[in-house]
């Protein structure tokens, strides 16, 4: 069987681009569960917070409950669920998961190729991420998870992928932007080579961002990670939006985050391609949290 085919294929909402992360974070989360301890299951009512907690930092925007996930994906071949009445989950609602004891876990053959094939799991967990997640979250997601992955050759992990990405995407995005950060202008260098700043896809590669000027933004390492969390956004004013949710007291917090709120964005430089229309709405509706603060970080 092929199981990075079954697990790239695993049946999602996708119309629109709409972001469904859901199955995709309950596999990486029992992927780190089975890698420090094999036997052990899932009770729901037991890992209900951390997959509460997963689909609020790493999900779309709107509400949502783990409840969906730990029963639906079932069907997918890759997932199992035993109640006290026996094999087979009672429903996706949240009640009845709670009151039949309801446990999950990696399904049986799927555990057992994971124990044949030691390099199965950081293949399947590095596919995960490849296609539901931008490499900037990669590293805390497999934190947060509890997943420790061994450094891959990039040959090998393009190729488990089905698009390649353009390796001059991130020289023609910081050419445009002057190699100038487009939220607060950090443009460091040691030498001629700038450090510290980073192409950043405005709609997400893994959800057919392509790989153009017009969908990409030069970003200083901090407002790329925050971007991709959804703290920031761009306006259809090419302004920049920040999410009322995000809170910071500490000077630094006000001056680097809350008080770009209304700024316009620095660059392109002139006859470049600023952010296309579709893809800054694409992120604004599932990757921004929240309303924007008003101009000014008030």
């Amino acid at each position: 069987m092929d199981w990075l085919e079954r697990i790239a294929t695993l049946r999602q909402w996708t119309r629109s681009g709409t972001r469904a992360p859901h199955k995709p974070l309950l596999v990486l989360y029992a992927l780190g569960r089975f890698q420090e301890d094999p036997g052990s299951g899932l009770r729901y009512t037991a890992v209900e917070q951390d997959l509460q907690r997963l689909l609020t930092e790493y999900g779309p925007p709107h509400k949502t409950t783990p409840a969906y996930p730990f029963h639906h994906l079932v069907s997918d071949g890759v997932w199992e669920v035993r109640t006290n009445r026996g094999t087979g989950s009672p429903g996706s609602g949240v009640r009845d998961l709670r009151e039949t004891g309801a446990t999950g876990r990696l399904a049986p053959d799927l555990r057992a190729a994971l124990r044949r094939e030691p390099d199965l799991l950081g293949r399947i967990a590095r596919l995960l991420l490849d296609l539901h997640f931008p490499p900037s979250l990669h590293s805390e997601l497999c934190e947060a998870v509890g997943l420790e992955l061994e450094p891959v050759a990039a040959a090998e992990q393009l190729a488990a992928v089905r698009r390649q990405r353009d390796p001059k995407m991130r020289d023609l995005v910081l050419t445009a932007y002057e190699y100038r950060c487009a939220f607060c202008g950090y443009d460091g260098r040691i030498g001629a080579v700038p450090v510290g700043l980073e192409a950043a896809h405005v709609r997400w590669w893994a959800f057919g961002g392509p790989d153009a000027v017009e969908n990409g933004l030069c970003l200083c390492s901090l407002h790329h990670k925050l971007f991709d969390k959804g703290v920031l956004g761009v306006g259809d004013d090419h302004r920049i939006l920040v999410s009322q949710r995000f809170v910071g007291h500490s000077p630094a917090a006000r001056e680097h985050v809350i008080a770009l709120a209304g700024r316009p964005l620095i660059g392109p430089q002139p006859g470049v391609r600023p952010v296309a229309a579709a893809h800054r709405d694409w992120h604004a509706r599932q990757v921004f949290h929240g309303a924007s603060r008003p101009a000014g970080g008030v």
